[in-house]
Protein backbone atom coordinates (compact mmCIF):
# COMPACT_ATOMS: atom_id res chain seq x y z
CA UNK A 1 0.00 0.00 0.00
CA UNK A 2 2.57 2.49 0.80
CA UNK A 3 4.59 1.79 -2.99
CA UNK A 4 1.07 2.70 -4.28
CA UNK A 5 0.29 5.59 -2.56
CA UNK A 6 3.86 7.17 -2.58
CA UNK A 7 3.41 6.59 -6.81
CA UNK A 8 -0.11 8.27 -6.37
CA UNK A 9 1.63 11.22 -4.96
CA UNK A 10 4.40 11.27 -7.90
CA UNK A 11 1.01 11.65 -10.61
CA UNK A 12 -1.89 13.31 -8.29
CA UNK A 13 -2.38 16.83 -7.27
CA UNK A 14 -3.10 16.39 -3.60
CA UNK A 15 -4.30 19.05 -0.97
CA UNK A 16 -3.01 18.91 2.18
CA UNK A 17 -6.05 19.75 3.88
CA UNK A 18 -9.39 18.12 3.67
CA UNK A 19 -12.90 20.59 3.41
CA UNK A 20 -16.25 20.04 2.80
CA UNK A 21 -16.83 20.03 -0.59
CA UNK A 22 -13.37 18.51 -1.72
CA UNK A 23 -12.91 15.64 -3.95
CA UNK A 24 -10.76 13.08 -2.13
CA UNK A 25 -9.50 10.18 -3.39
CA UNK A 26 -9.84 7.03 -1.51
CA UNK A 27 -7.53 3.61 -1.88
CA UNK A 28 -8.18 0.20 -0.34
CA UNK A 29 -6.61 -2.96 -0.23
CA UNK A 30 -9.28 -4.98 0.53
CA UNK A 31 -11.54 -4.49 -1.71
CA UNK A 32 -9.14 -3.37 -4.08
CA UNK A 33 -10.46 -0.15 -4.95
CA UNK A 34 -9.29 3.45 -6.29
CA UNK A 35 -12.34 5.70 -6.04
CA UNK A 36 -13.01 8.88 -5.74
CA UNK A 37 -15.65 10.72 -3.15
CA UNK A 38 -17.18 14.01 -2.30
CA UNK A 39 -16.63 15.24 0.62
CA UNK A 40 -20.22 16.21 1.85
CA UNK A 41 -19.52 17.01 6.04
CA UNK A 42 -17.16 17.00 8.43
CA UNK A 43 -18.57 16.76 12.11
CA UNK A 44 -16.44 16.77 15.38
CA UNK A 45 -17.17 13.49 17.07
CA UNK A 46 -17.83 14.50 20.28
CA UNK A 47 -18.11 10.82 22.23
CA UNK A 48 -14.55 10.91 21.91
CA UNK A 49 -11.39 12.55 23.77
CA UNK A 50 -9.59 12.69 21.30
CA UNK A 51 -9.51 15.21 17.86
CA UNK A 52 -12.10 12.27 15.50
CA UNK A 53 -14.24 13.72 12.93
CA UNK A 54 -17.24 12.15 11.35
CA UNK A 55 -16.10 12.64 7.53
CA UNK A 56 -19.32 11.99 5.30
CA UNK A 57 -18.98 11.30 2.01
CA UNK A 58 -20.66 10.63 -1.19
CA UNK A 59 -18.54 7.62 -3.27
CA UNK A 60 -19.06 8.61 -7.32
CA UNK A 61 -20.24 5.24 -8.41
CA UNK A 62 -23.27 4.34 -9.90
CA UNK A 63 -25.53 4.56 -8.73
CA UNK A 64 -23.74 7.08 -6.19
CA UNK A 65 -23.31 6.06 -2.34
CA UNK A 66 -23.20 7.67 0.58
CA UNK A 67 -21.64 6.73 3.98
CA UNK A 68 -19.98 8.28 7.11
CA UNK A 69 -16.26 7.30 8.31
CA UNK A 70 -14.94 8.26 11.42
CA UNK A 71 -11.22 9.38 11.27
CA UNK A 72 -8.81 11.31 12.65
CA UNK A 73 -7.23 14.29 11.13
CA UNK A 74 -4.13 12.98 10.20
CA UNK A 75 -6.22 9.85 8.16
CA UNK A 76 -8.70 11.99 6.30
CA UNK A 77 -5.47 14.45 5.22
CA UNK A 78 -3.61 11.19 3.62
CA UNK A 79 -0.80 11.88 6.69
CA UNK A 80 -1.69 8.30 7.64
CA UNK A 81 -2.58 4.85 5.87
CA UNK A 82 -5.15 3.67 8.41
CA UNK A 83 -7.10 0.09 8.70
CA UNK A 84 -10.93 -0.38 8.71
CA UNK A 85 -11.93 -4.01 9.34
CA UNK A 86 -7.87 -4.96 9.09
CA UNK A 87 -7.80 -3.57 5.94
CA UNK A 88 -5.53 -0.57 4.62
CA UNK A 89 -7.07 2.67 3.48
CA UNK A 90 -5.73 5.61 2.32
CA UNK A 91 -7.36 9.03 1.94
CA UNK A 92 -6.22 12.35 0.55
CA UNK A 93 -8.17 15.42 -0.74
CA UNK A 94 -7.02 16.29 -4.65
CA UNK A 95 -6.20 20.04 -5.69
CA UNK A 96 -8.60 20.18 -8.96
CA UNK A 97 -7.27 24.15 -9.27
CA UNK A 98 -3.74 24.33 -11.37
CA UNK A 99 -1.15 25.57 -9.06
CA UNK A 100 0.12 28.86 -10.35
CA UNK A 101 3.33 28.29 -8.30
CA UNK A 102 3.85 25.77 -10.69
CA UNK A 103 4.48 26.46 -14.05
CA UNK A 104 3.85 23.95 -16.78
CA UNK A 105 7.39 21.80 -17.50
CA UNK A 106 7.91 21.40 -21.21
CA UNK A 107 10.39 18.78 -21.86
CA UNK A 108 13.75 20.32 -23.64
CA UNK A 109 13.51 18.33 -26.54
CA UNK A 110 9.43 20.00 -26.85
CA UNK A 111 11.43 23.08 -26.48
CA UNK A 112 13.33 23.08 -29.20
CA UNK A 113 10.97 22.12 -31.45
CA UNK A 114 8.51 24.93 -30.53
CA UNK A 115 11.71 27.23 -31.12
CA UNK A 116 11.80 26.25 -34.50
CA UNK A 117 11.07 28.40 -37.78
CA UNK A 118 8.93 25.27 -39.35
CA UNK A 119 5.74 24.39 -37.67
CA UNK A 120 5.22 21.30 -38.39
CA UNK A 121 2.14 19.57 -36.76
CA UNK A 122 2.58 16.81 -34.61
CA UNK A 123 -0.90 15.22 -35.58
CA UNK A 124 -1.24 12.72 -37.95
CA UNK A 125 -4.09 12.41 -40.20
CA UNK A 126 -5.57 9.67 -40.91
CA UNK A 127 -7.65 8.79 -43.93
Amino acid sequence: MEKLVAELEQIVPFKESTDIGDLVLIVAKEPQMLVYALVTDIERDPTRKDEWWHLSLTFLTVPPQETTWTLRTAQMTGKEIFTMGGEKRFVKAVNLVPSIEKPLQVPPQQKEKSTAKSKASFLKRVK
